[in-house]
């Protein structure tokens, strides 16, 4: 198919009741399991990256691979920068070829998260790109170095934050939190149910893993239409990894790099199946 805005997948999961899994990748085996699942079941995904994994997995590395791997995939794919910490990172996307980017203002003030937001906006009009925001804190980090607490998103708040910055997704606080949960978190599906009743663009829900398949169905139903899995696919890598290097005999890259594939095409097929909203569980 073909390299889309995130804006075009999410109006059309939109359309259909469903949401879009928006899936972390940090190497070439992650991106390769990912779109193995998406086309063994003909469902658009999109492939994204934070900023906070860049040491990692740099961009100037990782971009290129993902961007060519959208293009070449089965199904459309949208390529996101999640939670760019800095301006020249989300250029340096833009650049590069990201058809989606997010610039993480959530822990300052109102107003000057709205001024840094729309300055975010005007940028990527320039490349055709859709831009994520985030009002509220969700909790934990994407690499777990830092925690600045959980504060639900205000649904009036929301309302004027997505009227006065023009972005075309909001990412909302309603008790989750990135990385590992210790028990599934308790969800305000209040608070979401409210917020979407007032704003009228796409609702997303970061810290994905770990939170229950009912739960995910659920916050679709009530307006999310984007769900970040970071963590549960590094789990699986790794699990699967591991597990190969406890067979007997030799070991080797090759295989190695079919477990790691192995592992993220489990968690993101997984994932999918439960978006879509149309398998039972």
């Amino acid at each position: 198919m073909a390299l889309v805005t995130m804006k075009k997948l999410l109006e059309q999961a939109g359309k259909e009741n469903r949401g879009v899994g928006a899936f972390s990748v940090g190497n070439m085996e992650m991106v390769k399991g990912a779109v193995w699942a998406a086309e063994e079941l003909d469902t658009p995904i999109i492939l994204q990256i934070a900023e906070v994994r860049l040491p990692h997995s740099p961009l100037a590395l990782m971009g290129p691979m993902m961007v060519q791997a959208a293009k070449e995939a089965k199904v459309d794919v949208a390529v996101h920068l999640d939670h760019g910490l800095t301006m020249e990172t989300v250029k340096k996307a833009l650049e590069l070829g990201f058809t989606s980017v997010m610039y993480d203002s959530s822990t300052y003030p109102f107003d000057e998260n709205m001024a840094r937001t729309r300055e975010v906006v005007e940028i990527a009009k320039k490349y055709g790109a859709t831009v994520e925001a985030e009002l509220g804190l969700v909790g934990g980090s994407e690499d777990g170095s830092c925690d600045h607490g959980i504060r639900c998103t205000d649904p009036e708040d929301a309302k004027a934050f997505c009227e006065n910055t023009g972005i075309d997704a909001l990412a909302v606080a309603i008790g989750n939190a990135h990385g590992n949960y210790p028990v599934a978190p308790t969800l305000a599906f209040d608070v979401l149910e409210e917020i979407d009743q007032k704003t009228e663009i796409p609702l997303v829900l970061h810290g994905g893993s770990g939170i229950t398949d009912e739960d995910f169905r659920r916050a679709i139903s009530l307006g999310i239409v984007k769900v970040n899995i970071a963590t549960a696919s590094f789990n699986q890598l790794t699990k699967r990894a591991e597990e190969y290097f406890r067979t007997e005999g030799a070991h080797n890259y090759f295989k190695l790099n079919e477990a790691m594939v192995q592992g993220t095409y489990e968690n993101v097929r997984h994932h999918i199946e439960v978006f879509n909203c149309k398998k039972p569980l």
